[in-house]
């Protein structure tokens, strides 16, 4: 799961935006989350730009976690799509964002970055089920916006005190939403997930890939270069 921690990637162009070449459009994505990044690669897909939305993530009074999550990706986006849009070099540039959050019911959790807010997570998610909503959000070249919203139910097993120190040690927990990241240790708190594990993560792949080829971004042809 992705949070402020993630963002120690910098931003700028992706790695390997030369080896693509010139004959597809440019796809910007609106974060500096490692997380995010390897997710896209594991589907073929090299961001050309990261271009990291600086936002004010606090909820709106009575907003709903999956509200917050459409709000969030649709604001990322429409950020990094007006600095984008400044830069010739990703003129006609698709751009990409996504946001994840937690929730107990109505309750939105923290992206935790004190021990004692992801101590409280652990034990409020501790032996019960949760919802980790994910939106994303695509700005095609014509400016055009395109969203998603995914919705996955976890439930985490009963956590001992000495489990919950442990893992708070472990400092895993740092900027993530709800003070846990699936993809590491917490990954063995999970008893059941109904939904889309990668979008646990930080970004539903279905969804994502839906949306870039359903517009017209041709990640198909990108997979011919794999080899």
């Amino acid at each position: 799961m992705n949070g402020p921690a993630d963002a120690d990637a910098t931003s700028g162009s992706a790695a390997a935006s030369g080896k693509a070449g010139a004959w597809r459009p440019r796809l910007v994505l609106a974060s500096a989350s490692p997380r995010r990044m390897a997710l896209l690669q594991q589907v073929g897909i090299e961001p050309d730009e990261l271009i990291p939305a600086d936002l004010d993530e606090t909820p709106h009074r009575s907003e709903l976690p999956r509200s917050l999550a459409v709000r969030l990706a649709n604001e990322k986006a429409r950020a990094a799509a007006r600095v984008a849009s400044h830069r010739p070099d990703l003129a006609g540039c698709y751009t990409l964002a996504a946001d994840t959050v937690v929730a107990v019911g109505r309750r939105i959790l923290p992206k935790c970055e004190l021990a004692e807010e992801a101590g409280a997570c652990l034990r409020l998610l501790s032996g019960r089920a949760h919802r980790v909503y994910t939106g994303v959000t695509l700005i095609t070249p014509k400016g055009a916006e395109r969203r998603r919203l995914v919705e996955t139910r976890v439930r985490f097993k009963r956590l001992s005190a000495a489990e919950v120190e442990a893992y708070l040690a472990s400092g895993e927990w740092r900027g993530k939403a709800g003070g846990y990241a699936i993809q590491g240790i917490a990954g063995s708190f999970v008893v059941k997930l109904i939904g889309s594990y990668p979008s646990v993560v930080g970004l539903p792949l279905y969804e994502t890939v839906s949306l870039l080829t359903g517009e017209g971004y041709p990640a198909h042809l990108l997979w011919l270069n794999r080899g």
